[in-house]
């Protein structure tokens, strides 16, 4: 599973990678997380705020930090 944190670096950026791997390890389950902050990379996406999950390449957040139940519901989606 390869997960990406779509964002610049901003507090919510982060709080959001927390939560991310929180959700991993109370599912626990092994994935890539990469945090992409180059904005081409990030367009490339087509979201239209930031910070931005990106789970096996499907968007499924944007604009806001998900609760942590609603990103492990996502990473079951994916496995």
């Amino acid at each position: 599973m390869k997960i990406k944190i779509l964002g610049s670096g901003c507090r919510n950026c982060e709080k959001l990678e927390k939560e991310t791997i929180n959700a991993l390890a109370e599912l626990d389950v092994v994935a890539e997380v990469e945090k992409v902050s180059d904005m081409e990379k990030i367009m490339e996406h087509d979201i239209m705020m930031t910070p931005a999950l990106v789970v096996n390449e499907k968007v499924k957040v944007f604009g806001r930090v998900p609760r942590k139940e609603e990103i492990k519901k996502w990473i079951k989606e994916e496995l």
